[in-house]
């Protein structure tokens, strides 16, 4: 920390927000500070709402109510006081732009930037004749013959109909009274005087010989006589042939081909643009992809029966918020090939490449290509700038970790790591002094070998003169962070307080932190003692997978094991477990077909009768939408209200205790506990409904109770309390117990679903699962479950896992945490980097194999942690 720094604080004190307690902290200024805890435990609270949430009210108070009414507003957080706050940027996983038209090019800017150079020094082309097309005047044509055809013989013809029908009687007469006598007509010469007209519906081509010289100095005006008479009957085109090597050069004094004249308007960045008119594709507007619709048809077969089989089928593209009824697929747009832009913006190109095909490649490819770039002249003074722009930005996208995305990813694909991460990239090119950044676990989706990129750019900031706020659980991030803030002890109502703060050190021998128990290793995530090996159920196969980056991938996955799939980013798990293995299985196992990345066979799914993959997807799309309802909770308790003994006498249903319809519910509300206030220049308020004082229900259903709590009060129960609550009440209890275990306790029966993380809806589906009685031959696919999850949730979740597997089930967990992988009794890894350099099979066996393996990048960390267990037991 910088020593005249050293007394710089931002001062927190009486913070209130969410579940805090009455917080008080002091964080350094121009450093970088890490604020930990259990999942739940107010981290969140006091970085985002409470910290970064004043920040912005405080600057967006000193603007316009003009400005202000264009801006997200923020209430004044429930603080008693802050000091030393300077202007914030929140970047955070759920901020990332999920529009269609949103890709990682126009996110960092640098699709701007290559738009600019195109318009600036791109060489328009003819698609259908692959010939430039560029603007010619006379000197110019004078100029190229005398340079390079001195001595040769030459034809200088009127290109004056290409493949056009007619008869022609009229231009046949009008080119005699200008005194052409010979005209080259659909391949051989023929005098004018001998031909009255042409065959009307044939089409025709005909060049009318203006002059045959040679080419010397002294024929140069007649030359540029010659040049200017052909090209004022055949509308600005001149063709030359070279009588020596019958070669034909071909002029326009438009921006168009001389063939067949497709022209070009005066570039600007607007024709590159897939958002723009000018530049998106006139089929799929600048969408790229196409729906393919799924539906079922009855053929004739051989035998003459009729048979039921899956097809495809093109339908307009919508991207509504609507779940279609039928299932659905985007596919890349004929017109465009999914690149988005229409035949103009495609044909116009940089040393041999085109907008399109630079926006397809790895940025580490892009960067590659840019720098060798040699320019000259007039495009040398005008492109040389643009590019260095370009390579900056992509510099700072590869330095953190980010090189093996291409510009045309779509923003929706991205993970919330990889969205912060290129965000975070953008911003160091901003260069910004005085800023307090506050990330969301930015190193999320990242492989352990690219931490230390990420902690290089984080202090890049911070060296400037910024503060940094990270809300993070990484080991190797807190090791690095100049100041600690641990949030606990437990999550929700039972966490808010700070239970250590300080540098490394400080937090691992303060017993208060359950984060430095971790840190010292005093507790630890344990190990299997033994690892599963191969059962009598055998593996299941995928074979020669080849979708995106894959080069004929084959895995054996061995069933009734824990799988871990490793890799550095983009190395190609995705693809091959979400886009390939999981629709492929769940075709074999459910009987419907899915729309699935290209791979040859798959075997062993026989011994599988279920498939289901557990993601980071939202479990609602409405703020009615609660984890109560997702998991099957809140019918089993609106059951259990209908059953009471004041609720028959009422003649009350199950329907009458759902805030969702009528009948029950508070009508001025309609049942969302709230009423939205509009402030008109200021942002709108939501404050308690007067009516049911925000507990959702009218005042009959409010009366019946059961163990003296109204079902408003349930609501308002944390899951760990309401577990307590139903303890005698079987079937509410464990589904109760299962959220509890995988670590949402503290989250309140009513939340709206749109309030959790990707990882809490992640666990919530976890916990859906877990409730249901399991055959024992299920196959579970998760997809990184330890975002958002402290060293203690971790620990949680693994125990999880292994109770599924020891159930009979398979369990694949693509993961980058190594507390994870080791505890695997399989880890399968891909690579050896991302992008175009990753897609092949690097490693299959035990974490202890892993650990021996010369090729893999995660096996240093697993031989690490394999080796620090030996020196702690």
């Amino acid at each position: 920390m910088r020593s005249d720094l050293k007394n710089s604080f931002i001062k927190v004190k009486g913070a209130n927000e969410h579940n805090l307690k009455n917080v008080s902290v002091d964080i350094p200024k121009n450093s970088l500070i890490v604020i930990t805890g259990l999942s739940g435990s107010g981290k969140s609270s006091l970085a985002f709402d409470t910290i970064y949430a004043e920040g912005q009210r405080r600057f967006l108070e000193g603007l316009s109510s003009f400005s202000r009414q264009y801006m997200v507003q923020f209430k004044k957080p429930d603080v008693e006081s802050i000091q030393g706050l300077t202007p914030a940027i929140a970047i955070e996983q759920k901020t990332t732009n999920t529009s269609p038209r949103s890709t990682v090019g126009t996110i960092t800017g640098v699709y701007d930037y290559l738009r600019l150079l195109y318009s600036k020094i791109g060489q328009p082309r003819c698609p259908d004749h692959n010939l430039d097309v560029k603007s010619s005047d006379v000197e110019t044509v004078l100029g190229q013959l005398l340079s390079r055809h001195l001595g040769q013989k030459i034809q200088i013809l009127a290109p004056v109909a290409n493949e056009k029908k007619g008869e022609f009687q009229k231009e046949i007469a009008y080119w005699q009274s200008k005194g052409f006598i010979r005209a080259f007509i659909d391949g051989a010469w023929v005098e004018l005087s001998e031909i009255n007209k042409l065959a009307k519906t044939k089409p025709h081509n005909i060049d009318v010989l203006v002059d045959q010289l040679p080419v010397e100095e002294k024929f140069s005006h007649r030359i540029k006589s010659s040049l200017n008479r052909a090209f004022d009957i055949a509308s600005g085109l001149a063709s030359i042939i070279y009588l020596d090597t019958q070669e034909k050069d071909l002029f326009s004094l438009d921006s168009s081909c001389p063939t067949c004249g497709y022209s070009f308007p005066e570039l600007d960045p607007n024709h590159f643009s897939f958002n723009n008119p000018r530049g998106a594709c006139e089929e799929c507007k600048g969408l790229g992809t196409t729906d393919i619709q799924e539906e079922s048809v009855f053929v004739d077969g051989q035998d003459g029966q009729k048979s039921q089989v899956t097809r495809f089928k093109y339908v307009a593209e919508s991207h509504s918020d609507e779940e279609d009824e039928v299932p659905t697929h985007l596919v890349p747009c004929d017109e465009c090939d999914g690149t988005r832009l229409n035949k103009k913006a495609r044909s116009v190109f940089v040393n041999e490449k085109n907008i399109a095909e630079l926006s397809n490649v790895s940025m580490t490819k892009l960067k590659s290509f840019l720098s060798d770039l040699k320019l000259t002249g007039r495009d040398q003074t005008v492109g040389e700038k643009i590019v260095q722009q370009i390579l900056s930005r992509l510099q700072y996208l590869e330095n953190i970790g980010a090189g093996y995305l291409s510009l045309s990813r779509t923003s929706a694909t991205l993970s919330g790591g990889e969205s912060q991460r290129i965000r975070l990239a953008t911003q160091l090119g901003a260069s910004m002094v005085g800023v307090l950044y506050v990330l969301d676990e930015p190193s999320i989706g990242l492989h352990p070998r690219d931490h230390h990129k990420l902690l290089r750019h984080l202090n890049e900031i911070k060296d400037r003169g910024n503060t940094i706020i990270v809300v993070e659980h990484d080991e190797e991030t807190m090791e690095n962070a100049d100041f600690i803030v641990d949030i606990g002890p437990r999550a929700g109502e039972y966490g808010g307080e700070i239970k250590a703060v300080g540098n490394l050190e400080s937090i691992k021998n303060n017993p208060e932190s359950l984060t430095g128990l971790y840190l010292s290793h005093k507790k630890k995530i344990p190990y299997p003692d033994v690892r599963r090996g191969l059962t009598t159920r055998g593996n299941l196969s995928i074979k020669k997978a080849s979708g995106h980056n894959l080069k004929n991938v084959s895995v054996d996955f061995p069933l009734g094991q824990l799988i871990g799939v490793a890799g550095i980013s983009g190395s190609g798990k995705s693809t091959l477990i979400i886009d390939t293995l999981y629709p492929a299985l769940s075709e074999k196992v459910y009987g419907f077909k899915k729309y699935t990345e290209n791979f040859e066979s798959i075997s062993g799914y026989q011994s599988v009768d279920k498939v289901i993959q557990i993601n980071q997807n939202p479990i609602g799309r409405t703020p009615r939408s609660t984890p109560a309802t997702y998991v099957g909770l809140f019918p089993l308790i609106r059951d259990l209200f209908a059953r009471l003994p004041d609720s028959k006498i009422r003649g009350f249903k199950p329907g009458h205790f759902s805030f969702n319809v009528k009948g029950g519910r508070c009508e001025t509300c309609k049942g969302h506990g709230q009423v939205k206030i509009e402030m008109h220049f200021l942002t709108d308020v939501y404050v308690p409904c007067e009516e049911c004082r925000g507990r959702r229900y009218n005042s009959s259903v409010l009366t019946i109770k059961f163990k003296d709590q109204s079902i408003g009060d349930i609501l308002e129960m944390s899951v760990s309390d309401a577990k307590e609550f139903f303890r005698h009440q079987t079937q509410i209890y464990e589904k109760l117990k299962t959220l509890d275990e995988v670590g949402l306790g503290y989250l309140r029966l009513g939340q709206s679903s749109l309030t959790l993380s990707g990882g809490e809806a992640q666990r919530v589906k976890l916990s859906r699962e877990l409730s249901k009685r399991s055959t024992g031959r299920t196959f579970y696919i998760l997809d990184e479950p330890t975002t958002g999850l402290h060293f203690e949730d971790i620990k949680k979740l693994i125990e999880l896992l292994h109770r599924l597997v020891d159930q009979g089930n398979t369990v694949l967990v693509i993961e980058h945490n190594i507390d994870v992988l080791k505890n695997c009794d399989t880890i399968v890894e891909l690579g050896p980097e991302g992008g175009e350099q990753g897609g092949e099979l690097i490693f299959t066996g035990t974490p202890e194999q892993l650990a021996l393996s010369t090729k893999s990048f995660t096996a240093p960390f697993v031989k690490k942690t394999l080796s620090l267990k030996k020196s702690l037991s």
